[in-house]
């Protein structure tokens, strides 16, 4: 089989935290769709996704140091281009450029939230312990809300367990042996019974087959959206779908399209370290957490960030 690969380099911010990459990346211990390794020699992650419509491998390394990212990504081909290997499209390479950042979370605002909130008296000693923080992200919108509908009220054990017979279900591999988180073209293929199989509910099924047929016919354009995302636009067409939620909303808006602002406080998790965080007793409510966050807008998913964080870090 033909292949194609693309190679970019970037230089990375001072204290970038390499280690929230790997763990983002490393949440299935099987290792199916993502390989993360974390030597001296090689630290970095192998990555199975659909490039192009076809099963493509990214690979992203850092050096030693930490101070600088290399992203390849390693394209199954037809020979397009008559001599043994796939010819690779014109805004390829940059095209590859704009995912590495987008996938490290180079662009996020994170030294204005750090400046202007390091001495809130509550979350400013975690903003200043976890300094440098970013949010890991996705490769596309696809995968983050597809992930979401995943995840809906169940642990993050079982949403990995269901993400990966998902995988297993749309059956993209790559040539390295690494199967491929699918695109929508390849999800609309399935049907109900086939997700139910699975492990999917009858509505996560139904939201995840109404999500990639419209995706395929260009009624949600989420590849374009990423581009200058229409928060309000994007947050109304898809809470149209049934099976999709405030909380689903939110997740993909901050894990697809690098939104700061949504906020997570249907997230349990957010819930159950903010408590601790404040030292209340009984269980804290969206509501309670909602009016908490408001005072981090326009940074409010960062916030739930380093809540999330708490526990890793106590």
């Amino acid at each position: 089989m033909s292949t194609h690969a693309l190679l970019c380099c970037l230089p990375l911010p001072s204290g970038f935290r390499v280690a929230d990459v790997l763990g983002f990346q490393g949440r299935d211990p099987q290792k199916l769709a993502e390989r993360t390794m974390q030597t001296a020699q090689d630290m970095g992650f192998d990555k199975g996704l659909i490039w192009h419509g076809r099963p493509g491998c990214l690979e992203i390394r850092f050096d030693a140091a930490q101070v600088r990212a290399r992203c390849l990504v390693d394209g199954d081909g037809d020979g397009d281009g008559g001599d043994g290997e796939a010819v690779v499209g014109a805004g390829e390479q940059a095209e590859l450029e704009r995912l590495l950042r987008h996938m490290l979370g180079l662009d996020q605002p994170i030294e204005a939230f750090e400046r202007t909130h390091a001495t809130h008296p509550q979350l400013g000693p975690l903003i200043v312990r976890n300094a440098g923080l970013r949010v890991p992200q996705a490769a596309s919108p696809f995968e983050a809300l597809s992930w979401a509908i995943v995840g809906q009220q169940v642990s993050l054990g079982a949403a990995v367990a269901l993400r990966r017979k998902l995988i297993q279900a749309a059956g993209r591999c790559h040539s390295s042996g690494l199967m491929c988180y699918p695109d929508a073209s390849s999800l609309v293929q399935l049907d109900t019974a086939t997700l139910r199989a699975a492990g999917c509910s009858q509505t996560k099924a139904e939201a995840l087959l109404t999500l990639s047929r419209l995706v395929v016919d260009g009624s949600l354009p989420l590849d374009h959206w990423l581009e200058s995302p229409v928060v309000d636009e994007i947050r109304a067409r898809l809470l149209a779908i049934r099976g999709i939620g405030p909380w689903t909303v939110n997740y993909a808006l901050l894990r697809g399209f690098g939104w700061m602002d949504g906020s997570l406080h249907g997230d349990a998790a957010v819930r159950r370290n903010l408590q601790h965080l404040l030292g209340l007793p009984g269980r804290m409510g969206e509501t309670e957490a909602q009016r908490w966050l408001e005072a981090f807008s326009p940074w409010r998913a960062l916030a739930a960030a380093h809540l999330w964080a708490l526990q890793a870090g106590d």
